[in-house]
């Protein structure tokens, strides 16, 4: 019984799948054969960068935040001075 034209198709697409996955798991084992031994990055080192770099980009969202009201002002009703 002949096989049609779809299942020569998936068949050709599903073998494609799979030597990509092949390829993409032999170039990742060759960078972790690339890698030398110490590049392990330490993990404290890592968190001090990712502090330093969350307190730059807090800065620069209170950029001009001394002119604006704080925001709990805005919900807290003022008392109005009598004149």
């Amino acid at each position: 019984m002949p096989r049609g034209r779809s299942t020569f198709s998936k068949r050709q697409k599903e073998q494609a799948r799979q030597q990509k996955q092949r390829d993409k798991n032999e170039r990742k084992t060759q960078r972790r054969q690339d890698q030398p031994e110490g590049a392990a990055v330490d993990e404290q080192e890592e968190l001090r960068l990712m502090r330093e770099h969350a307190a730059e980009q807090a800065a620069l969202f209170r950029i001009g935040a001394e002119d604006e009201p704080d925001p709990v002002e805005l919900l807290v009703p003022h008392k109005q001075a009598n004149h």
